[in-house]
């Protein structure tokens, strides 16, 4: 049987890889490709105009120069690499800088897609960091994407961390359960659960910005999560023509609701270079949000 490591090494990288997949021509952009085999069939399937197509296949509009290199002020609140100090009581921290996908709409994406010194390996340092600011409660596990890291390394940052005792939370944020499900394997899920007695909460944060995200293959990858006690949080961005209209936003929310995710995070989109074709107002942002409390429980 194929392994997620295998499946994930098949994933479209290339221009030409992208072209000869889907049978049409594709605008060269400064950015990489990445889509797993899997998912780019699901995209061929609904057409290169749907809400899922929009989020992994290039456009012209990715060559646009407008839009912040680092919308968030990454650089800015973080004192060493590996790490982003924004909030007093907990930290980002990045394991990896690689993804299961690359997503065009994404507010890291001009950082990931060189060697930024934001995430280069630094872990001795990180952990006496760490020891050094006993308000740091929490780490967030972020990137890249903190799954796309093998068990052996998940299970060695856990462990550091846990001996740490003021660190009490633990939360993965992560988009790979989604993209490749097959990286959701019984190890995985038992060496989580095992470390659930070392901290207060560990959440996984699941990222999806539309319901037709949703397959069998990672709707089971999302129930074994689930059957083995792990506590599942939503993550999903407001985009322009993938979600940004009620009936859409409420079929995400539901799809989440009906697989035990607790909804939990919307973002407005962020002023990225390479992604301001997916911006919209910050009243539109707000009326949407408004729609979501008026209709949906809790």
């Amino acid at each position: 049987m194929e392994t997620w490591q295998e499946e994930f090494k098949q994933s479209i990288k290339s221009h030409k890889g992208l072209e000869d997949f889907f049978e049409r021509p594709f605008p060269k952009t400064n950015y990489p490709i990445l889509i797993p085999k899997a998912l780019a069939k699901e995209i061929k399937k609904s057409g290169v105009s749907s809400p899922l197509s929009k989020q992994f296949l290039p456009v012209a509009d990715e060559l646009d120069e407008e839009g912040l290199i680092d919308p968030i002020g990454d650089h800015k609140q973080s004192p060493l690499s590996q790490i982003v100090h924004r909030y007093k009581n907990r930290i980002l921290f990045f394991p990896t800088q690689v993804c299961p996908v690359i997503c065009r709409y994404c507010f890291r994406k001009n950082e990931l897609s060189t060697n930024d010194d934001l995430f280069k390996a630094n872990f001795e340092k990180v952990l006496n960091y760490i020891e050094d600011h006993p308000e740091i409660e929490e780490v967030i596990f972020s990137g890249g994407d903190p799954l796309i890291v093998n068990d052996e390394k998940i299970e060695n940052y856990l462990d550091s961390f846990s001996k740490i005792s003021h660190i009490k939370y633990i939360r993965f944020h992560t988009r790979t359960p989604i993209i490749l499900p097959s990286r959701i394997t019984e190890n995985f899920c038992s060496m989580i659960a095992k470390f659930k007695k070392r901290f207060k909460q560990i959440h996984i944060v699941i990222h999806a910005n539309h319901h037709t995200e949703f397959t069998r293959a990672n709707s089971a990858s999302i129930a074994r999560l689930r059957d083995f006690g792990i506590s599942l949080l939503s993550q999903s961005v407001l985009l322009k023509g993938v979600n940004n209209n009620k009936e859409d936003l409420l079929n995400l929310i539901r799809k989440f609701i009906e697989l035990d995710i607790r909804p939990y995070y919307i973002h407005h989109p962020d002023k990225v270079r390479g992604g301001l074709h997916f911006m919209i107002s910050l009243e539109e942002g707000r009326n949407l949000y408004a729609t979501l409390r008026d209709k949906l429980p809790g």
